[in-house]
């Protein structure tokens, strides 16, 4: 597939790779990546998400990071997730091994990046990040990866091996029909401003952590 085209409108709704594009991107540890970026038509909630593709040569069960956008930690490196550094480590790993980053517009678990700044005050009197979701009438988390098997299915990957903490993921994808043949855990990225944060994920949607004090996984 050339990675200069552009796809006219296609009549049906069936999701289907709309452009790619070459994208070259710096690593965290300083190397360059040739990557290439695909957008998409017809995926089910309208949203941009993307799809970006590293490394060379194509595995059986390829390497797939589902990635929610996060604002406040991916671009402006906030403190109070992981998630920006989770996005990084993905990277590198996705460029030394090849694979896939779907990088979701789900901000917030889904509820919006003005609704989880609201989130965030009401952790500062003390929510956990679960409890101040509910208090904004959010469900615990909203994300549906409905899309994401959509674009998995565009590029003709119906088995991957993903990189997740997070067992909804796996859950989701394997009943839209993606076979998900083996999970790599990220890193555990915890520090003094997101361990109460992490510690929540572990406790309400039993993320596969490590955390400092733990003894055993969640």
């Amino acid at each position: 597939m050339s990675t200069s085209c552009v796809h006219a409108v296609p009549l049906d709704k069936t999701p289907r790779v709309r452009t790619t594009a070459q994208l070259p991107i710096h690593l965290a540890d300083g190397r360059e990546a040739a990557g290439v970026m695909y957008s998409f038509h017809g995926l089910s909630d309208g949203k941009e998400h993307f799809v970006l593709r590293l490394g060379a040569g194509e595995a059986e069960a390829p390497l797939v990071r589902l990635h929610s956008e996060c604002t406040t930690g991916d671009v402006l490196g906030s403190a109070r997730c992981d998630c920006g550094p989770q996005l990084q480590e993905s990277l590198t790993r996705l460029h030394e091994e090849g694979g896939y980053l779907l990088y979701m517009r789900q901000e917030g678990r889904g509820i919006g990046l003005y609704a989880k700044l609201d989130a965030y005050r009401l952790q500062e009197q003390g929510h956990d990040t679960y409890a101040a979701n509910r208090a904004l009438g959010h469900g615990d988390d909203e994300r549906d990866y409905t899309a994401a098997a959509e674009m998995l299915k565009a590029l003709g990957l119906t088995r991957i091996t993903l990189i997740t903490n997070n067992p909804d993921k796996r859950a989701q994808l394997e009943a839209l029909g993606i076979e998900v043949a083996g999970v790599r855990p990220t890193g555990v990225f915890s520090g003094r401003h997101n361990l109460r944060y992490l510690e929540a994920k572990v406790r309400h949607t039993r993320h596969t952590l490590v955390l400092p004090g733990a003894t055993e996984e969640a």
